[in-house]
């Protein structure tokens, strides 16, 4: 069952950088590094915080997207770059390892084959921490409700053609991925929110992040 944190909309970013500091400081000193994958939106509001918090360790820290949109870094729909344009990373204070699901130019066999090795080799095909939202659809990542992809039972990382909200193209980690990651801390904040964390707090197995282990949910949406 899911922890679930209500706190205040200004709350909730300070808690979700404790948390992920903690598991990848844990993971550095088990390990020697440790594994994060970020969203884009507003959970990503914490990562200027994590960065800084984590110091020295940060160059320790090997870090990967849940999804992203199959456009170029400079586009506005990029969320990788919107990322680095609000100083939540800073090519001049750069983690260990960024691995990237979208590079300009590519096509989507390109990054699936790069991804995978990179998961594979760098990764050791597992996350420590992952950092999620979630849409008023419950959908994590790239996975919607209902959507193919969310089935997908082969492979780290998967190319979404048709997603349900534009742009289409994404490049998405699968759920199987997902569910082998350590510690999955979920951010859903506003009233739009409202119905599918209620489900998912149900355990409706239809939404994605229900399959999750050992999830936080920081949360502003009193039930």
């Amino acid at each position: 069952m899911a922890e679930i944190l209500l706190l205040d909309e200004v709350a909730i970013a300070g808690r979700a950088s404790e948390l992920v500091v903690a598991a990848l400081r844990s993971a550095v000193q088990s390990t020697g590094h440790a594994r994060l994958a970020i969203s884009g939106g507003s959970a990503t509001s914490p990562l200027a915080g994590i960065r800084r918090a984590m110091g020295g360790a940060w160059q320790l820290t090997w870090l990967t997207w849940v999804d992203e949109r199959c456009v170029d870094r400079d586009s506005a729909d990029s969320n990788r770059g919107s990322v680095y344009r609000q100083g939540g990373l800073d090519d001049d204070d750069p983690p260990g390892l960024e691995l990237p699901l979208w590079l300009d130019g590519e096509t989507p066999d390109i990054a699936i084959a790069r991804v995978e090795d990179s998961l594979r080799d760098d990764f050791g095909n597992a996350l420590d921490v992952a950092l999620l939202g979630m849409g008023p659809d419950g959908h994590i990542a790239s996975l919607f409700p209902g959507h193919p992809e969310l089935s997908q039972s082969a492979g780290s990382v998967s190319h979404v053609k048709d997603s349900p909200k534009p742009p289409s193209a994404r490049m998405t980690l699968t759920l199987p991925f997902l569910k082998k990651t350590s510690h999955s801390i979920l951010v859903a904040m506003g009233e739009s929110k409202r119905e599918a964390l209620t489900r998912l707090i149900a355990g409706d197995s239809q939404l994605p992040a229900s399959a999750l282990p050992n999830l936080t949910i920081l949360t502003n949406i009193k039930l």
